[in-house]
């Protein structure tokens, strides 16, 4: 007691000099999250997943694994079938922060994924397993890293291998195991309702990875990769019913791209409810142009109405250029219609949604969620892309269509030994014309997830 008794004045002083900088007074610091710190052990937390993912798509009239993008194998050596199944275990760790003014933690994270069922000719479009350099799927595949964390008051400056979640640079998780990002990522939480977010990367990890410094993980564009990326960004909550966000971007030497986003609710009354939902893009070259001339604007309103356990959607989405909307990281697109197997982002395309979602706990079966929705894309014209860039390999012509079919089984059990444990099945269908990139395609994929623990 008597050492943490002498340490105030020493620490009151560094407070008084940094307040000028940090612009809060000594009443915001002092109930700053920092301010709360229990300390780098007491406020640690822990979880362990095990998930398992089986992955069928069904190519139909004469399309083949890997045939547009993502070719693993040459096509002679695919079948029409990719087929894979597995096994991935994540580990997690997050400190809490050591006392004192200035906080120090730690993140890290240890992932394996393990092939049940898969071959050379099945393997690759799912992106479930790690590939060798034959397109055969490995037995088995590990990962992990970790970062530093440095907190003043609200403020959290990360350094290292992490996951990271905002709508121009954004690890996903709709695999097997997480995409990661390596650099530094600021957030800042210092006025209330308001967020600032900041951000230099210099590679991501794509979700089947199996090793590091592979640069960056574009989704379409095949041209030479860019070795940074940057973004800034503010997110804005007044309240529960509204929120907005702002970022801006640069991928480098080869496109900036701005966003704007934010939804609105409101309360019909205690059982009914209507929101609406707005994302929009903006993407121009910058330096080199790596991937060539890009001049593209796209965006999508998606509005919502709930009556009790039913939700019912419509969305319209589109996209203004002769490229298609493309993207840093798996998960950095946040469109309404990019849906399970295509993101209906090809150039000049436009697309509408319809969908339904139903909460089937009000008819005797809490846990089980049902969802249904359809997507049309027409009017796709790619005749314009320029030939020397990144995007023209992917043969878009001119009055290209297409559309897609979701349906999807949730259930996560409510109570007893297995509660948490989550079981989703999904079958999608997609079909189009050829003046378009993507394949015809039925899915099906079944996914179950079990939390062994998680806490302090």
């Amino acid at each position: 007691m008597h050492a943490r008794i002498t340490s105030r004045p020493r620490q009151s002083l560094r407070a008084a000099l940094l307040l000028p900088l940090l612009g809060a007074s000594p009443v915001a610091l002092a109930e700053s999250a920092q301010a709360r710190s229990n300390g780098f052990i007491q406020d640690s937390t822990w979880s362990l997943l095990n998930r398992t993912v089986f992955d069928q798509r069904d190519y139909r009239h004469g399309g083949r694994n890997g045939a547009a993008r993502n070719a693993y194998k040459p096509r002679s050596g695919r079948s029409g079938k990719a087929e894979e199944w597995a096994y991935g275990l994540m580990g997690t760790v997050q400190s809490g922060f050591t006392q004192g003014l200035l906080g120090i933690g730690v993140d890290a994270h240890a992932y394996l994924g393990v092939q049940l069922d898969s071959g050379g000719g099945r393997a690759g479009k799912a992106r479930l397993l790690a590939l060798d350099n034959d397109g055969h799927p490995k037995g088995s595949y590990s990962r992990g890293g970790a970062a530093l964390k440095l907190r003043l008051a609200d403020t959290v400056l990360a350094y290292g291998e992490q996951r990271v979640k905002t709508p121009v640079f954004s690890a996903s998780d709709s695999r097997l195991l997480p995409e990661t990002a390596t650099g530094l990522f600021l957030t800042s939480n210092e006025i209330d309702t308001l967020k600032l977010v900041a951000g230099h990367f210099t590679e991501n990890t794509d979700r089947n990875a199996s090793s590091h410094d592979q640069g960056f993980v574009v989704n379409y564009s095949n041209a030479r990769q860019g070795d940074s990326f940057d973004l800034a960004g503010i997110v804005w909550n007044p309240s529960s019913a509204m929120n907005a966000s702002l970022y801006t971007s640069r991928y480098a030497d080869t496109w900036r791209q701005h966003y704007l986003g934010g939804t609105l609710s409101h309360a019909l009354d205690e059982h009914r409810s209507l929101s609406l939902e707005l994302n929009l893009y903006r993407t121009t070259d910058t330096g080199k142009a790596l991937s060539g001339h890009i001049d593209n604007t796209t965006w999508n309103l998606l509005s919502r109405y709930t009556q009790g356990p039913h939700t019912f959607s419509l969305g319209w989405q589109q996209v203004d250029g002769d490229t298609p909307f493309d993207y840093v990281t798996r998960g950095a697109i946040y469109l309404g219609n990019a849906v399970q197997l295509s993101d209906f982002n090809a150039p000049n395309e436009k697309s509408w949604q319809a969908r339904y979602d139903v909460n089937m706990g009000a008819f005797g079966i809490p846990g089980l969620n049902l969802t249904a929705l359809y997507v049309r894309g027409f009017d796709i014209d790619g005749s314009h892309v320029d030939p020397a860039g990144g995007y023209a390999y992917l043969g878009y012509g001119k009055g290209g269509r297409h559309w897609e079919r979701d349906l999807e089984a949730r259930y996560v059990v409510q109570d007893g030994a297995a509660k948490g444990m989550a079981f989703s099945l999904r079958h999608n269908v997609h079909r189009g014309n050829t003046a378009q990139a993507e394949l015809d395609a039925d899915q099906i994929r079944l996914a179950v997830e079990y939390p062994l623990g998680g806490g302090r």
